[in-house]
């Protein structure tokens, strides 16, 4: 019996470089962009046991905005498996300490939570500034 549908094989896979800079963006827009790319939604050729996402590089986290003076209002919370161990910081603290962590949670929120995210995550790289040393692999600048 032959089949007319055609899956695509982890050989199949073409990966592309993709450029986002996020000065002056919003945080939640431009974190779904991120997640689509990484998880390859817009390829025609996607299928869900694979991992058939693109590479991504974000520049500028240290410009990123949220909307409606949510600045002082968003609080991150982690809990360190130690009784009283809930630690909180905000959106602020934390754009002064390391921006890129913002972007890094944001998108990794965003993924599906299965075997396929810790690769996905992989793939994105987070710079403060707008520059960046992945030149040879010759990304494109993506447009919203």
């Amino acid at each position: 019996m032959e089949y007319k549908t055609q899956w695509t094989k982890k050989e199949d896979i073409v990966r592309k470089w993709h450029v986002i800079d996020v000065k002056g963006q919003i945080l939640g827009r431009t974190a779904t962009r991120i997640a689509s790319l990484l998880i390859g939604k817009e390829k025609p050729q996607i299928v869900p046991n694979l991992d058939c996402g693109d590479f991504v590089i974000v520049l500028n986290s240290d410009e990123v905005k949220l909307t409606r003076g949510k600045e002082k209002k968003k609080i991150y919370y982690h809990h360190t498996s130690y009784p009283g161990g809930l630690k909180e910081i905000r959106f602020d603290q934390l754009l002064k300490k390391d921006s890129r962590k913002i972007i890094e949670l944001a998108v990794k929120n965003m993924l599906p939570k299965n075997k396929l995210r810790d690769g996905r995550m992989a793939r994105m790289f987070v710079y403060k500034d707008g520059e960046h040393p992945h030149e040879a692999q010759m990304p494109v600048d993506y447009k919203f």
